[in-house]
């Protein structure tokens, strides 16, 4: 376990290395050019996330990321507009996208990176959108060429602090072998159920979102991806959803303490910097300690931009929970997947919160 809880602290020392110096990169562009605080948050959650993807990407699959996560940011941008100005279309589009991006697994492991990539931008809108921000830190998104700038940024940092930490560290990144899929006996394919699954569980997170919760919708769809992706079978999706819950929880508690003492401004960048390091280091242990880092990282950063953060804590409970439940009822009771017949790669496993 000791060895386990190094290596950990090492691979997250390597993927907050890279977030620090894309964050960087693009705080001289906001300043630079003038750009939204949005591109902030961008680098941050595509590094974050893109850097698992990439731990042990061969060349290959690198060129891919650096073809398509830069197109895929720059659309997002235009989806969180849609969303924005007309709702349902948004929704509509958004569910479709991640729907896409687990439907094409059926084309093999390439196909099942690219919808990784596809699906990484979309899940960035989630964690902190302009309508969940307050009105002065609201104004238009960064545009298609500043988002898909930022993307490039992210491949490009996540590559040369990797590189590096293979070379001088002292420890090199293991590929795991790929496992050639194996056609199922299931019709509809797995890759189909689960898409299916997804776009039900997306589709009613954004309905329920918007009616119960208003502007903080994010909040349940973020959930019902997170639950839903990677899905294993109906035992996964469960587990997953009180795992979320849980760490949520404790999330809340630990924000809930942080806004007591009265933590703001830069201060609050820096302690979120330190909570999201704590919670890669222990996130291959149990998923509830990333869910809990996220929740606490969250409410810091929309505190820095001025909300309220602890009076928001229990709707961002009642959001989680709400989410997890529809992800649980999708994948029980809409095509569920048989674990032990389930052979073809997963999705999910990239993104900011999953």
């Amino acid at each position: 376990m000791t060895q386990k809880l190094i290596r950990n602290a090492y691979e997250a020392a390597l993927t907050m290395t890279a977030v620090l110096l894309c964050w960087g990169v693009a705080l001289w562009l906001e300043g630079a050019a003038g750009l939204h605080t949005d591109v902030l948050v961008l680098a941050v959650a595509l590094t974050l996330t893109l850097a698992r993807s990439q731990r042990t990407a061969d060349t290959r699959r690198r060129l891919t990321a650096l073809v398509l996560l830069p197109v895929t940011a720059g659309a997002s941008i235009f989806v969180g507009r849609l969303i924005g100005s007309h709702y349902v279309l948004g929704a509509t589009v958004y569910t479709a996208g991640m729907a896409l991006a687990i439907w094409i697994r059926r084309y093999g492991p390439a196909a099942t990176k690219a919808g990784t990539l596809i699906a990484l931008p979309l899940v960035t809108l989630l964690v902190v959108p302009g309508p969940a921000l307050p009105a002065k830190s609201q104004g238009a998104l960064v545009t298609w060429g500043w988002a898909a700038l930022v993307g490039a940024l992210a491949c490009a940092g996540v590559w040369l602090v990797q590189g590096l930490g293979d070379r001088f560290g002292p420890w090199r990144a293991e590929p795991a072998p790929e496992q050639p899929p194996r056609r199922s006996r299931l019709h509809p394919r797995p890759s189909t159920r689960m898409a299916l699954q997804m776009a039900a569980g997306i589709a009613a997170a954004f309905i329920l979102g918007r009616l119960f919760f208003d502007d903080h919708w994010p909040w349940v769809v973020l959930t019902a991806y997170v639950a839903a992706s990677g899905n294993r079978g109906r035992t996964d999706v469960l587990r997953k959803g009180l795992e979320r819950l849980a760490g949520a929880t404790v999330g809340t508690l630990l924000a809930a303490g942080v806004a007591l003492v009265g933590v703001t401004g830069h201060t609050a960048v820096a302690l979120m910097f330190a909570v999201l390091a704590v919670a890669l280091w222990l996130r291959p242990l149990n998923y509830a300690y990333w869910a809990a880092g996220m929740t606490c990282a969250l409410s810091l950063l929309l505190g820095y931009f001025g909300q309220d953060a602890l009076s928001l804590l229990p709707t961002r409970l009642e959001g989680i929970a709400v989410g997890a439940v529809l992800s649980v009822a999708s994948a029980w009771w809409l095509l569920p997947v048989p674990r032990a017949r389930r052979r073809q790669p997963v999705l999910g496993t990239t993104s900011p919160v999953s």
